[in-house]
């Protein structure tokens, strides 16, 4: 598949590199870092590719309005803010970056699950007030702990893999991934119903969509092991946050871990509650917000871009790096 693609509309702050890279193959771009949807609907006619990440919505209106469009690139994971069905349905094309972001969001896992274990965050604002409370702090080992991995993407896998090499006990599950290919760095495949009542912690790596929204709910908290603890670092509405916040407040949760939300920036009170409890780890959706992964993100939509204009300009194979949800 060939597309001609002369010029490129790139927002919400994607890398300098993308630019680079689609300017050095004759591409045309043009840069808005923040754009309203306003602009965004009268600047969509002019570009036959868009690449956005997160934070701006590509609804049908906007595809609509894009009549020249041929693909859009989310740089990142995931395609939960474009209408997939409705650019099926013109033709357009939808790709994005799974893999560039996975380092940074594992990471960020793994540094949240042993925060979460140790209190780190809770005594550090102790001490900076001048409150030395060593007792109050005390935590726990993730050594001999089990790891619940539920979804075994390039995060998940990442995750348990790392987790193992602490000593943790990996449990997870992937309904995507045959008993036969699982490799022990996978950890232990188990059903979910076996994994909720022995996981001490739990890590959410999976996509938002009508199956998985408010996956964890009052009904999976109740199965939980008391004081369970939950780290997410996927998308906020796979958990529901009334449920989340009731189990915190009665203790079968003990800590929550939470770089995502339903809302985002959240507005909801509900929301803010969950965030302001003492239980909860809340930071503003920076799993994949490091230096290496936002160069990494542009880099790897844009040579996807330049493949589908000019087949062959990276030797990377395109169907090792390209997720084409509907082909133009």
């Amino acid at each position: 598949m060939v597309l001609e693609i002369n010029s490129v509309l790139i927002v919400d702050g994607v890398g300098a590199r993308c630019a680079e890279i689609l300017n050095s193959h004759k591409i045309k771009v043009t840069t808005k870092a923040k754009i309203t949807k306003e602009e965004l609907l009268k600047e969509i006619p002019n570009h036959e590719a868009l690449v956005v990440r997160s934070a701006s919505q590509v609804t049908k209106e906007v595809l609509d309005a894009g009549t020249k469009l041929k693909v859009v690139g989310r740089a990142g994971a995931g395609v939960d803010n474009i209408d997939v069905e409705a650019a099926g349905a013109k033709g357009i094309g939808v790709i994005n970056a799974p893999g560039a972001n996975a380092l940074s969001a594992c990471e960020l896992t793994c540094g949240l699950t042993l925060a979460l274990a140790r209190h780190v965050v809770p005594a550090s604002a102790a001490l900076k007030e001048g409150r030395w409370e060593r007792a109050q702090y005390t935590g726990t080992e993730v050594f001999g702990k089990t790891m619940g991995v539920i979804g075994l993407g390039r995060v998940g896998r990442e995750v348990a893999f790392r987790m193992n090499a602490f000593g943790m006990k990996v449990v997870s599950y992937d309904p995507f991934i045959p008993a036969d290919a699982y490799g022990k760095e996978y950890g232990v495949r188990m059903e979910l119903n076996e994994i909720w009542p022995v996981a001490d912690y739990i890590t959410l790596h999976m996509p938002l969509n009508d199956d998985t929204r408010s996956f964890i709910n009052a009904d999976v908290l109740k199965q939980c092991k008391k004081g369970v603890k939950i780290i997410n670092v996927g998308r906020g509405g796979l958990i529901n946050e009334r449920d989340l916040l009731d189990a915190l407040i009665s203790g079968q949760v003990s800590g929550a871990a939470l770089d995502v939300f339903e809302q985002e920036p959240p507005t909801d009170p509900l929301t803010w509650e969950i965030i302001k409890h003492p239980s909860v780890l809340a930071s503003p959706h920076l799993g994949a917000s490091t230096k290496e992964a936002q160069i990494r993100v542009g880099e790897e939509i844009a040579e996807q871009l330049v493949n589908l204009v000019q087949p062959g300009s990276y030797s990377t194979p395109l169907a090792e790096v390209t997720r084409i949800l509907r082909n133009a």
